[in-house]
């Protein structure tokens, strides 16, 4: 009679998946920001938001006390205040005009720059010199350029003749010359105008944009061209049929990009109006009520421009 044996099989080490390993990779990556959101900012948004329901008491000590009182910043900021609502829209309606400009711009030229010529590199880094000019000790350098100091001028330069000369690049009388056989509206012309003459501030705040744009064109599969050559498609209809959709991810991105770039950069009037607001009496109350109201107004314009552009955006699926 023999004794059954029973042996008892190894038992099998759990090992994390691919996925599970680059998600854990991807938390150690952001947690210094994590860490820093929570115990720098995160505090100074709640103190922000606050100081928009309060009013600044000071106590016989000397000594300022915040008391809640609602909604009365905002209604001052909306109703009493007389240049708080027309310099928003000022600013959102730049803010508007400048997303296409740029986006076009960008796109425009990361499919110039993504063609096969000599010297390509260089073209790259010569447009994306100004993001590197728009940062740290570049930026307090640049605010004292001269080019860029007559570019912001508003008056025009002096001719010697005891008038002005106006710096813009061209007139709305150019641009109807240039339309003359086109039937186009005053708004387009305007608009135009707008953007040649603001030429400098588009190339500008297009670097990022224009990477972006290179990296998502360089991802298209070479063999999609192919095809669509020996098809006999024109370089217009490659463009829009293959190109254009293609990209259309990345139209998105910059888009959102722009727009949170619009809104956060010095050259923004309405977050320069906020911030001399602050240094006026119950500055710190007021300020903060504008503040929030231009960032909720802001995010809603992102929500509804990701909306829209979100129903036209093509997702290539790969396999």
């Amino acid at each position: 009679m023999t004794k059954d044996i029973k042996v008892k099989a190894p038992k099998k080490r759990k090992t994390a998946s691919l996925d599970k390993k680059k998600a854990r990779a991807g938390w150690i990556f952001v947690l210094p920001f994590l860490l820093g959101f929570l115990l720098v900012y995160l505090p100074i948004i709640v103190d922000s938001i606050s100081y928009s329901f309060s009013q600044k008491v000071i106590t016989g000590a000397g000594k300022p006390v915040f008391e809640f009182i609602g909604l009365a910043n905002y209604r001052t900021a909306l109703l009493e205040d007389p240049d708080f609502v027309e310099i928003l829209l000022n600013g959102l309606q730049n803010m508007i005009f400048d997303i296409p400009m740029i986006l076009i711009f960008s796109l425009f030229m990361a499919v110039l720059l993504n063609q096969k010529m000599a010297g390509r590199a260089v073209f790259r880094a010569i447009f994306f010199i100004p993001v590197i000019l728009a940062t740290g000790l570049m930026e307090s350098i640049e605010a004292q350029n001269v080019l860029s100091e007559y570019m912001e001028e508003t008056e025009g330069i002096e001719d010697g003749s005891g008038q002005s000369t106006s710096q813009d690049i061209v007139s709305a009388l150019d641009v109807q010359q240039m339309f003359s056989g086109m039937a186009v509206g005053e708004g387009l012309v305007t608009y135009v105008t707008t953007a040649i003459n603001n030429i400098y501030n588009i190339v500008n705040r297009s670097g990022v944009q224009l990477l972006i744009f290179l990296a998502g064109l360089q991802s298209i599969s070479p063999a999609i061209y192919e095809s669509v050559q020996i098809d006999g498609a024109t370089a217009w209809e490659t463009f829009w049929k293959i190109t254009f959709p293609m990209i259309s991810p990345m139209i998105l991105v910059n888009g959102v990009y722009t727009v949170i770039d619009s809104f956060t950069t010095d050259s923004n009037v309405v977050m320069s109006f906020i911030a001399e607001k602050y240094t006026q009496a119950q500055g710190e109350v007021i300020s903060s009520a504008m503040a929030w109201m231009y960032f909720l107004i802001v995010i809603a314009i992102i929500a509804a421009f990701a909306g829209v552009l979100s129903l036209f955006v093509f997702y290539q699926k790969r396999d």
